[in-house]
């Protein structure tokens, strides 16, 4: 029987609250338009309208999954026309208030969006509507392209919302592509894998840091080391001059410290300084553009939805940034590391594709075990909000802070997300995981791992995702195969205090690898104590100093472990210019 609050499911599970739809809104109404000249025809999209007690940002700009967090409402919009009005009343579901009708008495700015959809005809023969990255890396409020309004001054009496209208006249512009330097190349590649799969030509990208001397000495082909994580604008952390000297210091309030952007810039120039030294040794960087129309990275494995990117990635991309920039060209040379989305897909690519990778240093990965996916179980939980109680109804906890301070909780991630877009289209976490694990369902889109507005969990999806994307679930499971191509390259590191709970899943983790001798792993799993998210495997310096330095923390593993697996008559000299 399920528990009663689950009976208790509104009737416009989407987009309203518990209202008759017949029922006469009791609150005022907003309409919102856009400007003629703006389209050339109807446009599909997330039609989003905010509310914003805070005049320091634009109300696009406040929409997050903290305590801060500002008022959105969104609707899908099919075809909108110039001049045509969409209405927003009190049963368009909200965040992190549900209705209109609950926004309290105040001064407020508001300001509408339209995150704009292109169709897809899918190799699948499905067709669907999603937003395409326009070189933003899937961030609805930034995207060339979305139109917006620019927001009004309001005031919310004792009576009310008062009806209002809202016109769009604003289109955000195109990004420029960075241009190639010295050090750092970039690349926009189009694949022939994904694109079968989308129906239209898709491109991925890369930003290639060059070793010192790469072109005083032709002869020397290179390692590989391949940086995963979240979209970058361009390759970072790099800097061949000293912080600017006019520079006003700022404050970063997830670290807690002053001046953190005179910090970032001293690593990033103290980088540049250690990729010069004689004795550092020669490889190629490389981090990768990969975005897709659901998010900003696309997990780097195939999935049913998103397409092959996988081996786009695997086997288009990295051979022909090889080919292009000397690579060496073989798995014992490539290596791969990350952290959180990229620990995550660090650690995924070097078991889906053990063959072709030598090493992966996985920090806080996203969850590798799904028993504890975050703090669900998809396989035994009935329910991912609430924890099972018969006469308790408490929120399942989605992020804290070292001392264990609640900020959101997974009902709340999950209900800002079905705000910003339905069918996995909101461009956020939990999103990406559907999109990326989820089976594809009859509409095209990922079939749901729970119903976005109650919790409740679809073990069928759950199956497919522990067979598929499970990654402790597949290397237990094929590890008579797996064990000794992946001996010696697994390396994961977490803080035993993460914001998200992913210590939990590499605890699993390590009980299998720690367990398992037939072969022994032979790697390293590695925690910080009371280190929060983005802890990556640094026992000396704090997170804030150690996350800038990603691309030379590993590098004495990397080569100990090239110097103790390399094949026989394999180059480990012309690199280090030997």
């Amino acid at each position: 029987m399920k528990p009663f609050y689950l009976l208790l499911i509104p009737c416009f599970l989407l987009f309203y609250n518990c209202k008759n739809p017949s029922e006469k809104s009791s609150t005022a109404k907003v309409s919102v338009s856009f400007s003629e000249g703006l389209a050339d025809q109807g446009i599909d999209g997330r039609l989003l309208l905010m509310f914003s007690n805070d005049d320091k940002k634009e109300p696009r700009f406040q929409i997050n999954d903290g305590l801060n967090s500002q008022l959105i409402f969104g609707i899908n919009v099919d075809g909108m026309a110039a001049g045509q009005e969409v209405l927003f009343d009190d049963r368009v579901f909200g965040h992190p208030l549900n209705s209109i009708s609950e926004i309290k008495q105040g001064e407020y700015y508001v300001q509408a969006l339209l995150h704009v959809y292109e169709t897809f005809d899918l190799a699948t023969g499905h067709t669907v509507k999603l937003p395409m990255d326009n070189g933003e890396g899937q961030k609805w409020n930034q995207s060339p392209g979305n139109i917006y309004s620019k927001p009004i001054k309001i005031n919310i009496g004792k009576n009310g919302l008062q009806d209002l209208s809202l016109v769009m006249d604003q289109v955000i512009p195109e990004i420029k592509a960075p241009e190639d330097t010295e050090w750092i190349k970039h690349i926009r590649f189009k694949s022939e894998k994904l694109s079968a799969f989308w129906g239209r030509d898709m491109y991925l990208g890369a930003h290639i840091l060059l070793p010192k001397g790469f072109d005083e000495h032709p002869e020397a082909k290179y390692p590989l080391m391949i940086f995963h994580g979240h979209f970058p604008s361009d390759f970072g952390g790099f800097r061949t001059t000293p912080p600017d000297e006019d520079l006003e210091p700022d404050y970063s309030s997830r670290f807690k410290v002053e001046g953190y952007n005179i910090i970032q810039q001293q690593e990033a120039y103290d980088f540049y300084k250690r990729w010069n030294e004689p004795d550092f040794p020669r490889f190629l960087i490389i981090e990768i553009q990969h975005p897709t129309p659901y998010y900003d990275d696309s997990y780097a494995v195939n999935s049913a939805s998103q397409g092959p990117y996988g081996d786009a990635i695997t086997h288009e991309l990295i051979p022909y940034i090889e080919s292009r920039f000397r690579g060496l060209g073989e798995g014992w040379s490539r290596f791969l590391y990350g952290g959180s989305t990229g620990g995550w897909e660090a650690l995924a690519v070097q078991v889906k594709y053990p063959d072709q990778y030598n090493g992966c240093f996985a920090a806080c990965p996203d969850p590798i075990d799904f028993r504890s996916y975050c703090l669900t179980n998809i396989y035994e939980d009935e329910n991912a909000y609430y924890y099972d109680s018969d006469y308790k109804k408490i929120e399942v906890p989605s992020h804290r802070d070292y001392l264990g301070q609640v900020t959101s909780t997974v009902k709340q991630s999950n209900h800002l997300e079905l705000v910003l877009g339905d069918k996995s289209r909101s461009g956020q976490q939990w999103d990406i995981w559907e999109a990326t694990y989820s089976p594809m369902g009859k509409d095209g889109y990922p079939q749901r791992i729970w119903d976005k507005y109650t919790g409740e969990i679809d073990h069928n999806v759950a199956a497919y995702w522990k067979e598929n994307y499970d990654l402790r679930h597949i290397m237990e499971r094929d590890w008579e195969k797996l064990g000794p191509k992946l001996k010696g390259k697994i390396h994961i590191y977490c803080g035993d205090m993460d914001n998200y709970y992913l210590n939990n899943a590499v605890y699993r983790m390590e009980d299998f690898l720690e367990n398992t001798s037939d072969p022994y792993y032979d790697g390293e799993i590695d925690y910080g104590d009371r280190a929060e998210h983005c802890w990556n495997g640094d026992q000396e310096n704090p997170n804030h100093i150690s996350r800038l330095r990603y691309n030379t923390m590993y590098v004495p593993k990397i080569m100990k472990r090239i110097m103790a697996s390399a094949p026989e008559n394999a180059d480990l000299t012309s690199w280090r210019y030997k």
